[in-house]
């Protein structure tokens, strides 16, 4: 999956939710950065896995990421 399918997919979810794309947005942002924080070394191995381009992955970074694991 890439990004593009990721911003259609937060698009209907905030629909679905009855909620701006930009609250859904936000919402997945803090729930990545608390995640984030996690000491276990799994749960950072997870997230240093993900390609990204800023200091965290946006929400649509892990759509993608985790969309094409599931395909494998």
């Amino acid at each position: 999956m890439d990004t593009a399918k990721a911003k259609r997919a937060l698009k209907k979810l905030a629909k679905q939710k009855g909620i701006s794309k930009k609250e859904i947005y936000r919402e997945i942002e803090i729930a990545i950065a608390e995640a984030m924080t996690s000491p276990e070394p799994q749960a950072q191995a997870f997230w240093k896995s993900i390609p990204h381009r800023r200091g965290q992955p946006t929400p649509e970074d892990i759509i993608a990421y985790i969309a094409d694991r599931v395909k494998e």
